[in-house]
């Protein structure tokens, strides 16, 4: 076994602001790699493991280049068996190593549903504190354009429901080198998901050394029309539709979660209660999703805030459709965000 390094320094939770023009611009899938090496040199019991990480630097070239600076038994490409490689991952983390898994889509993550979702979670409760389970599952998630049903599911509606997991969806590049590099760092299970569609965003990602916490929200935009609260992908989807509305005089609160277990639902209250509407964008489908959850919760502990009924924007309660056209109309979109926004405000 790989000996610990001990005396890890705390997490520093003051992160950089995010830079300024001028400074330097990564894609999102840059980022995941710098989160990932910069842990890995720090401490050598984290490792990559998943399919085609290693020899053919990762299926979207995000592990590019971690195999020729941490060798083959730091970065290590699997078989095809989920079930297999989870389960590995999980045994190697409650002997004292920290892995990261890498589910080439967290659709096929459902063939490894009994390790993850049955025995990751639930390890540290069920051995009274003897073993916990510090591992990192990531991976693409929901829709990356003409995938079909089968290789397009959004599973976080599913697997929030599990409790013992933490899970991170980030929206951009900056986010989600800070987030990963706490997941890492995390005792617990984490779940972090990405999009195949913005593996190759870029954006602002400062060089000096950050984290972001988890169960911390984000202010993107600010406003007092409307409170419009997403995460991962459609956070995109909700600055565009910001903008639209801003044109016409509609200036709503948007909200990028980061992380929805745990939930920033202080953030929201302290936004609804500047806006007195609300409208949850998640790429989930409707039924038991997370912004049924979210707007649950709203209604729980901030009904005497709303002047309105709360609205949600979701993908369709059908299976993701292949056509080019039906996903763009299945998936949330900025003109259904609209739509939505002006219904609660009018």
């Amino acid at each position: 076994m790989i000996a610990p390094v001990q005396d890890l320094p705390e997490i520093d939770f003051d992160a950089p602001l995010p830079p300024r023009d001028g400074e330097r611009i990564i894609q999102f899938r840059e980022a995941l790699r710098e989160a990932m090496s910069e842990e890995m040199r720090r401490d050598q019991r984290v490792f990559l493991m998943g399919e085609e990480v290693a020899q053919y630097s990762g299926a979207y070239k995000v592990s590019q280049g971690m195999l020729e600076e941490f060798g083959e038994k730091r970065i290590i490409d699997t078989p095809i068996s989920e079930n297999g490689f989870a389960g590995m991952g999980i045994a190697a983390a409650m002997a004292g190593l920290r892995p990261i898994v890498e589910f080439m889509s967290w659709s096929f993550s459902l063939v490894a549903a009994d390790q993850i979702l049955n025995n990751a979670p639930k390890m540290l409760y069920m051995s009274g504190g003897q073993w916990g389970c510090p591992i990192v599952f990531r991976g693409n998630d929901g829709a990356g354009g003409q995938l079909g049903s089968t290789h397009s599911w959004c599973v976080e509606g599913l697997y929030s429901n599990v409790p013992g997991v933490k899970i991170a969806i980030p929206s951009n590049p900056y986010d989600a080198k800070g987030l990963l590099k706490t997941a890492i760092r995390d005792d617990d299970p984490v779940f972090f998901f990405e999009s195949e569609r913005m593996l190759g965003d870029k954006a602002h990602v400062p060089e000096e050394e950050y984290y972001i916490p988890f169960g911390r929200a984000a202010r993107v935009r600010e406003g007092d029309a409307c409170t419009l609260v997403s995460f991962g992908r459609p956070v995109n989807f909700c600055l565009e539709a910001w903008k639209t509305l801003a044109d016409e005089g509609i200036e709503c609160d948007v909200l990028d979660m980061r992380t929805i277990r745990p939930l920033d639902i202080d953030a929201i209250l302290a936004s609804l209660k500047r806006t007195n509407r609300i409208v949850v964008v998640d790429q989930c489908w409707p039924f038991a999703s997370v912004a049924s959850e979210v707007i649950t919760q709203v209604i729980e502990r901030g009904f005497d805030w709303l002047d309105a009924p709360p609205a949600r924007v979701n993908t369709e309660d059908v299976p993701t459709p292949y056509a080019k056209n039906l996903e763009a109309a299945y998936l949330p979109n900025p003109g259904r965000i609209v739509e939505a926004v002006k219904r609660v405000v009018e």
